[in-house]
């Protein structure tokens, strides 16, 4: 029996998503009984993506329209509740849906349209919209959170990029409020290959992660508002390769968290597509090859060459958090540790999250609240606002 909450015991992605979700409803992403009324349904078509893909949008339609009926009765705190929730539903349906067709890209650009309304009818926190000019006159979309309770004038500020598969509206909703009350601001990025960038603006994954960091940081020093020479930069789940990459070539950020940690990430894929349809990860396995722009395992793998750390992370030297579920399914805790052992900074921090204490599992998705409480406390230390 599995030690943590597995929505449906046979089906480990379908279950890890609605486990984030759940996870996650305490800042909002989600409501249990909606999550419910979904799973129900599921349940008769277990394992069909697009079954899955139907009955989120359904949700995230109904949830949508809560949010305008509210919204048209001058609700408007209601109907940001409202919005956030139908944001995250239609994401999570789309998530596994490969190619990204016109009914996936429709239930996409919906989301979008909901979290944007989200945070203009919303109280706090307060974010814009912004865009991070990039490489070729093109632009990586973004939101930057202000800081609440700061103490100066020009605060700390963390960038967080997300993972594989998730993007930045899903990043948000994994308790950047609870960050932005510790006195940081935060820019949270859609990096090449996830979110709108890859979705909308043909950006892919690539290997020199520290192009998109290096970017985010750019923009940071035109700001007045933040202090960018006290910069963090963060990432989840497939971004334990793009936080410690960007930090260890480009030494103006101050700090690094890798939540989850990735190593050899080739070789992860390597073995994943070897085993086609049976690895347990959080993505179907033709994801890699939309991400990657290829159209064969041969080409995805060759891409993917560079996706390496040793050699990297020696020349790593800010702060450094390493934060791994000792159960975590996906990155086993021998590439976790071969990471830490090979960074290069001297105050380095690996936290461990077991399964007596919970958060075991990839990025702490069975315990949201342990894992963001010990990356942002450890944050605010290390950058003092």
């Amino acid at each position: 029996m599995a030690d943590w909450y597995m929505y449906f015991p046979t089906q480990y992605r379908w279950s890890s998503a609605i486990c984030f979700m759940v996870s996650c409803a305490r800042w909002g992403a989600s409501e249990i009984g909606e999550i419910d009324q979904v799973g129900r349904r599921l349940a008769k078509k277990l394992g069909d993506d697009g079954h899955w893909f139907r009955e989120w949008v359904r949700m995230g339609e109904k949830v949508r329209s809560l949010a305008r009926e509210a919204e048209r009765k001058g609700h408007g705190l209601s109907a940001a509740s409202h919005y956030k929730r139908a944001c995250c539903y239609y994401q999570m349906g789309e998530r596994f849906r490969t190619p990204k067709d016109k009914k996936g890209l429709d239930a996409y650009r919906k989301s979008i349209g909901c979290f944007r309304r989200f945070l203009e009818l919303t109280d706090r926190p307060r974010a814009e919209v912004v865009e991070i000019p990039y490489e070729r006159g093109k632009k990586l979309p973004a939101y930057f959170v202000h800081a609440e309770n700061p103490k100066a004038e020009r605060p700390p500020v963390v960038v967080f990029f997300d993972g594989l598969d998730n993007t930045k509206e899903l990043v948000f909703m994994r308790g950047v409020e609870d960050l932005v009350r510790r006195g940081m601001s935060c820019l949270v990025v859609d990096g090449p290959g996830s979110g709108e960038a890859a979705r909308f603006r043909n950006l892919y994954l690539r290997h020199d992660y520290e192009v998109a960091g290096s970017a985010a940081l750019d923009y940071l020093e035109g700001r007045r508002d933040v202090n960018a020479k006290r910069a963090a930069i963060m990432a989840l789940s497939a971004g334990g390769y793009y936080a410690p990459r960007a930090a260890s070539m480009d030494r103006r950020y101050k700090a690094c968290v890798a939540w989850g940690a990735i190593w050899d990430y080739h070789a992860t894929w390597k073995k994943r597509l070897a085993a086609y349809g049976t690895s347990l990860h959080a993505v179907p396995d033709h994801h890699i090859y939309w991400i990657m722009n290829a159209k064969s395992t041969e080409e995805a793998l060759r891409k993917m060459e560079g996706f390496r750390l040793d050699g990297v992370v020696q020349k790593m030297r800010c702060a450094f958090l390493l934060v791994h579920g000792e159960d975590d399914k996906q990155i086993p805790m021998k590439d976790a540790r071969a990471l830490f052992r090979a960074a290069g900074s001297k105050d380095k921090t690996f936290k461990v999250f077991t399964a007596r204490e919970g958060g075991a599992q990839h990025c702490q998705r069975d315990n949201m609240t342990l894992g963001t409480a010990f990356i942002y406390d450890w944050l605010q230390e290390k950058l003092k606002p």
